[in-house]
């Protein structure tokens, strides 16, 4: 058996109203796919393949990929309006929720939230889970570069905490990341970055020591957040503000947190597996910007037993799949 934990849910509308916002310039890319640019940066792509709900179907027999559980990529919807986010957020789950009705073996949804007004979002939450039947949330990685240990949204940590819901984050582009104009470094190593400052700002803000326990998973391996972890540990032994809210080394808190194996790097999840465990890991192939198939995963030099979690067992254990 094989779960994807990370692939996501593209939808036209929500692309048109994208573009709208931002007036953003559709430019025909080399490799047949549409850019959707801001500058000198693209803001989001797709190809026509992407709406092609049978062709993903196929694509998933051909990988033995049993489940897909989808989410909405980046920016989510943390660039419109407060009133416009909740609308848009509701527009998308009902979408995501009719893909999951119609092929509810394959399908699983994750929520996306208006967070930019908590009691909304927690409202569209528990929708999400009570009546669309989804098996958690999406979050990103800044909420319209709000970080996510801010004092806004600690009812909304208290409520998944309360309710134990899987988050799976997916990074934004950072705060500043207009200055990265060439190169698609926003793409490249913003999301690297903005991944690993927000799980470090959550340790070190405590969200993880006053709410453990819900499963929060970070994207693409943790990004950078495993390479750093004495790094870490060591502020919180020098200076004062990396202690403050915390009991507990940030190595102690990350080795609790789950990762995706989206690094698709042998050596970055070989030192994943070093650092958490393979029950800390879970399939994903960033389909269908990525599209990878698990030859990252078969070709790990780890028991088979290992490689079944990592591949099934751990994602149903934590969305509550059953698997027979």
């Amino acid at each position: 058996m094989k779960v994807d934990v990370h692939a996501h849910f593209v939808d036209r509308t929500y692309l048109n109203e994208l573009t709208r916002l931002h007036g953003l310039r559709a430019i025909p890319g080399a490799a047949g796919q549409t850019l959707l640019r801001k500058g000198d940066t693209t803001f989001t792509w797709f190809r026509d393949s992407f709406f092609d709900l049978d062709g993903r179907l196929r694509d998933m027999d051909r990988y033995g990929i049993d489940i897909r559980i989808l989410s909405l990529s980046t920016p989510s919807v943390y660039d419109w309006p407060v009133i416009t986010q909740v609308l848009m957020a509701r527009f998308v789950n009902d979408s995501l929720a009719k893909i999951c009705a119609a092929h509810p073996d394959r399908f699983l949804g994750l929520a996306t939230l208006p967070l930019a007004d908590t009691g909304a979002a927690i409202e569209e939450m528990d929708r999400c889970l009570d009546e669309l039947g989804f098996r958690g949330i999406a979050i990103g990685s800044n909420i319209g570069g709000k970080p996510l240990n801010h004092p806004d949204l600690e009812e909304f940590w208290a409520e998944v905490d309360r309710r134990q819901v899987p988050v799976v984050e997916h990074p934004m582009y950072p705060v500043g990341a207009s200055d990265l104009n060439e190169f698609e470094l926003p793409l490249r190593v913003g999301f690297i970055y903005d991944t690993t400052t927000a799980a470090t700002r959550m340790i070190y803000g405590g969200v993880f020591e006053r709410y453990p326990n819900f499963p929060f998973i970070l994207a693409h391996t943790g990004a950078a957040l495993l390479m750093v972890l004495e790094r870490l540990d060591n502020g919180y032994r020098i200076f004062p503000d990396c202690r403050q809210h915390i009991s507990q080394l940030p190595s102690v808190y990350a080795r609790r947190l789950y990762y995706d194996t989206c690094s698709f790097s042998g050596p970055a999840l070989m030192l994943a597996r070093e650092i958490v465990g393979a029950d800390h890991l879970l399939f994903g192939t960033d389909d269908p910007f990525i599209s990878a198939n698990s030859d990252h995963v078969d070709q790990l030099p780890i028991p088979s037993v290992e490689k079944s979690m990592i591949l099934a067992g751990n994602a149903a254990r934590l969305f509550g799949i059953d698997l027979r």
